[in-house]
Parts: C-alpha cells; sequence; structure tokens
C-alpha cells in the first residue's frame, strides 16, 4: 500500500514474440527520434504552464494545474473509492494525467488521459 502509493505508473511489459525485433519486422513501430519530439514538446508545455515538471508540482499546484471538469472529477472520485486508492496516489494520477494530455497537445485534462492515468495504478487493484 503505502510504497506503492509512491510509484506513479505500474506497467506489465510483455516480451516481444520471435523475429519482433528484426529490422522491418514492425513497420508501424514509432521511432524513437519521434517519440523524443513528442516529450520534449509536452515538457515544454509543462515549463511554459507552470515553470515545472509535472512530477514536481505541489499539492496546490495540482489543484491549480490538474483542474478537471465535473465529469471528470466525478470519474476519478468513483476510481478511487471503487480502487481504495489513497490521497497520494490521487494526486499522482492527476499528474500523470496532465502528462497524458500533455503529450496529446491537449490544455484540459479530458476523460481519455484520466482513464489511461487510473489505469497505471493497476498493481494498487492486486
Amino acid at each position: 500500500g503505502p510504497l506503492l502509493d509512491r510509484i506513479d505508473m505500474h506497467i506489465e511489459v510483455p516480451p516481444l514474440p520471435p523475429g519482433a525485433w528484426r529490422p522491418g519486422a514492425c513497420p508501424d513501430a514509432v521511432r524513437s527520434a519521434a517519440v523524443r519530439a513528442r516529450v520534449l514538446q509536452a515538457r515544454q508545455r509543462q515549463l511554459a504552464r507552470c515553470g515545472k515538471a509535472n512530477h514536481l508540482l505541489r499539492t496546490p499546484e495540482v489543484a491549480r494545474y490538474c483542474a478537471l471538469a465535473e465529469a471528470e472529477a466525478d470519474l476519478l472520485e468513483t476510481a478511487c473509492q471503487r480502487l481504495g486508492l489513497s490521497a497520494r496516489a490521487y494526486h499522482r494520477i492527476l499528474k500523470v494525467a496532465r502528462t497524458i494530455a500533455d503529450l496529446a497537445q491537449s490544455g484540459e485534462i479530458g476523460t481519455p488521459h484520466l482513464q489511461e492515468a487510473i489505469s497505471y495504478r493497476r498493481l494498487d487493484r492486486e
């Protein structure tokens, strides 16, 4: 519980099937340079908005920069109740959702961003 609260994202990465690492095996794969460019753009959005990366936001800043519309606030509250998440997990979900929205170049945290962030708390449920 308390240890998992301090981990922002829990992601299980399955092994690649044999041959998947061969050149040309995954023609739709996103190249590292493209991912890097998106991350740098998202980081610039964060620095322009609040002068620091999202993971460094303190509680009052989370309330200001990670504000949710009513539907999203209800979704997060329901998820926290059903999953038995702490206040720390609640704030970490908000910061991850803000980062996901930044990667999507969205000014607001939308339902898809919040749902994805909640899904990264999978180990909290096990």
